[in-house]
C-alpha cells in the first residue's frame, strides 16, 4: 500500500504555495526574514483564533541541513586509528580489571558509544590552561572514564601500571571509577557520574564564570564550559532544575552533550518515545539554542530524494524502542521494518545490500562531520547549547552488547568478542595481544602519535588536568582579629 500522511492534506496545492513562498523569501532575503514573517503569522493567527503549531520540537532530522555542514579541518585517517586504539584500550582496562577475583567493575559500552564525540572535541576545540588562556572547563560523564584514560595513557600522562589498576588505587598505585579530583587532584578537575550532579554543577560554573570575569577579577571572554551526560541522567531532577537560569543568566558559554544513546543502566529511556524530542521540547522552550545531531552522512543522499516526505514521516513514526530493536537485528531487518512498511521508502533503498542498510546508515553520533559542525555552532551561538548526537550504546561490541538492554553491566568479553571487536576497527592485534587484553601502544614516532600530541600543544597544553595554584590563604591568629 503506499503511504497515508500522518495529518492528511486537505489542499495539497495550496500548502505548496505556502512552502514555495517561504522557500522564495529564503533565497532572496534571507532566513532571518523568513523567520520575522512566520511570528508574524503565528501571531495573527493566535489573535485571529487559530492555535499556532508548537515550535518547541522540530522534524526528527539534523539541525544543521547538509548545505550549512562545515568541511571537517581534521586528518580522518589518523584520527581512526588513534580513536580504535583508545576504543580498545578502554575495553581492555575494563576487561583485565574484571579478570581479577574482586570483580571491581566498570563500563565499556558508554564510551564506545561517544568515542567520536570526545575525540572532536579533544582534537578541535577544547582549549587547555596556559599563558594566553584560562582553559576550557569539561565535566566528562563518569561512565566513560576508561576512554579518557586510555587517551591521557597514550600521551603519557598515565602509566601502564596505573591502567593496569583501574578501580584498584587503594594503594596510590591505580585509577579511580569515576572523575574524583580528591583521589585523583592533578588529574579530574570535576567530579560527576550520573545522578545529575554535572549538569546542575556545570550550570553554576559557566554561572560565576561569567560574574568573575564582568567584574573584572579574571580573563574569561571565550571559556567555554561542556558538560558531557547521558540520556538517562537526564532523568535526575537536578539535570534539568535550573536549565532557565542559563538563559536568564545569558551563559554563551555553556554547552550540554547528551549523548543519545537510548538506554539507561538496564532498558530503554523512552521505549514507547523519543528521548532527543523531550529534550529538545525542554530546553527550547526554556530559551536554549538546541542542535540535534541524528542522522550520520549515509542518510544525506536519501533524505534529498524524499520527495514527498515519506522517508521523514517514517521516522517520525518510530519511537525509540523501534530504532534500538532495529539496531539490534540486522540490515534486513531494518530494511523489512523500517523501510519497508511503504513500498515508496522501500524503493529508496532497493540498490543498498542488507549490510550496506546496517552500516552506512550511521546515527549522527557517531559522524565527525556532523559533530564538527554541531560543535562550531555551539561556539558562535549567543545563547547556552544543548547538543543532542544519537549514538548507539556499546557500539563496536557486536552481539556481546551492540544496541542491547544488557550492554551497560557488560563488564567482560571473551577472546572470540575481542577478535572481532578488533576486526570491526582494523586493528592489527595478535592472538596473544586478544588473549592478555593486552594495551596498544602506536610507536612513539608514528604519524598518528605526532598528530595526538600536535593536535593538543596547538590548543595549549592536555586535558583533563586540574591546577593546584591558587593564592595561599594565611589563617589569622587570634591576636590579628
Amino acid at each position: 500500500m503506499s503511504a497515508v500522511p500522518i495529518n492528511p492534506d486537505e489542499d495539497v496545492q495550496e500548502t505548496r504555495e505556502w512552502e514555495e513562498s517561504i522557500e522564495a523569501v529564503i533565497k532572496a532575503v534571507g532566513p532571518e526574514r523568513a523567520k520575522y514573517l512566520l511570528t508574524k503569522t503565528f501571531s495573527r493567527a493566535y489573535e485571529s483564533g487559530a492555535e499556532p503549531p508548537n515550535t518547541s520540537r522540530t522534524p526528527y532530522v539534523n539541525t544543521i541541513p547538509l548545505s550549512k555542514q562545515l568541511p571537517y579541518p581534521g586528518n580522518r585517517e589518523l584520527e581512526k586509528k588513534l580513536n580504535a586504539v583508545m576504543r580498545w584500550n578502554a575495553m581492555a582496562m575494563v576487561v583485565r580489571a574484571n579478570r581479577d577475583p574482586a570483580e571491581p567493575g566498570g563500563h565499556i559500552a558508554s564510551f564506545q558509544s561517544s568515542a567520536n564525540m570526545y575525540m572532536v572535541g579533544f582534537h578541535h576545540f577544547w582549549r587547555a590552561a596556559s599563558e594566553d588562556h584560562g582553559g576550557d572547563m569539561i565535566y566528562f560523564q563518569g561512565h566513560v572514564a576508561p576512554g579518557i584514560y586510555s587517551r591521557a595513557f597514550l600521551e603519557g600522562r598515565l602509566t601502564e601500571d596505573q591502567i593496569k589498576n583501574f578501580r584498584r588505587e587503594v594503594d596510590g598505585e591505580g585509577i579511580s571509577s569515576y572523575p574524583h579530583p580528591w583521589l585523583m587532584p592533578d588529574f579530574w578537575q570535576f567530579p560527576t557520574v550520573s545522578m545529575g550532579i554535572g549538569p546542575i554543577a556545570a550550570i553554576y560554573q559557566a554561572r560565576f564564570t561569567k560574574y568573575l570575569h564582568n567584574r573584572g577579577l579574571i580573563d574569561a571572554k571565550d571559556r567555554m564550559v561542556w558538560a558531557f551526560l547521558g540520556d538517562g541522567e537526564m532523568d535526575e531532577p537536578e539535570s534539568r532544575g535550573a536549565i532557565s537560569l542559563a538563559v536568564r543568566e545569558k551563559l554563551d558559554n555553556l554547552v550540554f552533550v547528551v549523548n543519545c544513546n537510548l538506554q539507561r543502566l538496564d532498558g530503554p529511556v523512552r521505549g514507547n518515545g523519543k528521548i532527543i524530542q523531550e529534550l529538545e521540547g525542554d530546553f527550547r522552550g526554556a530559551g536554549w539554542n538546541v542542535v540535534k545531531i541524528i542522522w550520520g552522512s549515509g542518510c544525506d543522499d536519501l533524505l534529498a530524494k524524499d520527495e514527498h516526505g515519506l522517508l521523514r514521516q517514517r521516522m517520525e513514526e518510530c519511537v525509540d524502542g523501534d530504532y534500538q530493536t532495529m539496531k539490534s537485528k540486522d540490515g534486513a531487518y531494518v530494511r523489512e521494518h523500517f523501510f519497508g512498511k511503504y513500498p515508496e521508502t522501500l524503493k529508496m533503498v532497493e540498490h543498498m545490500s542488507d549490510d550496506e542498510i546496517f552500516n552506512n546508515l550511521m546515527r549522527g553520533g557517531h559522524d565527525v562531520d556532523k559533530l564538527y559542525s554541531a560543535y562550531q555552532n555551539a561556539m558562535d551561538s549567543d545563547l547556552p547549547t544543548l547538543l543532542l548526537p544519537k549514538t548507539v550504546k556499546g557500539f563496536g561490541m557486536g552481539d556481546l552488547g551492540e544496541g542491547m538492554n544488557i550492554s551497560h553491566q557488560q563488564k567482560k568479553m571473551g577472546a572470540d568478542a575481542m577478535r572481532r571487536f578488533a576486526d570491526r576497527f582494523n586493528l592489527p592485534v595478535t592472538d596473544e595481544q586478544v588473549e592478555n587484553a593486552e594495551f596498544i601502544v602506536p610507536h612513539p614516532e608514528s604519524d598518528e602519535m605526532k598528530y595526538l600530541h600536535d593536535q593538543r600543544k596547538a590548543l595549549g597544553g592536555y586535558l583533563p588536568s586540574r591546577r593546584q595554584n591558587g593564592d595561599k590563604l594565611v589563617i589569622p591568629g587570634y591576636k590579628d582579629l
